[in-house]
């Protein structure tokens, strides 16, 4: 109900096309919504479906404001690892899901990554649970 607006690629900044947004639908394809203008704040990965009550579901107190569209990847999907900052430290190549490497690799931390192929969601917390990185 009320107005509507179609985005179909980045929008850094909602508030020229709707004052707020109370709820949305992915047609196709996957998005990283952000509770701040330019891709900024709070981090939410959108794929294909209704979000009727997006705000309680994810726990926000402030409404959409920009969002980025993820491009597909149809290829392998890499990323290296590193215990510490400025890739130093233990490291581990991943290539597939992993719901809590500090357990699968013994490591204490992970400070700093490289994605060699595919997109790649980070979570602060082990069982892909707490804020997304």
């Amino acid at each position: 109900q009320g107005r509507s607006w179609e985005c179909m690629s980045d929008c850094a900044d909602f508030s020229s096309y709707l004052s707020r947004c109370h709820s949305f639908r992915v047609e196709s394809g996957c998005f990283m919504a952000y509770d701040h203008p330019n891709y900024m704040g709070n981090q939410y990965f959108m794929r294909r479906g209704d979000y009727a009550d997006y705000m309680s579901m994810w726990g926000w107190s402030d409404y959409i404001k920009s969002c980025r569209m993820i491009p597909q990847h149809r290829g392998q999907f890499r990323i290296r690892i590193y215990e510490r900052e400025n890739f130093q430290g233990q490291s581990h190549e991943l290539m597939d899901d992993c719901d809590n490497f500090q357990e699968r690799y013994r490591m204490s931390d992970c400070q700093s990554c490289n994605v060699m192929d595919g997109h790649w969601l980070m979570y602060e917390q082990p069982h892909y649970r707490g804020r997304m990185m």
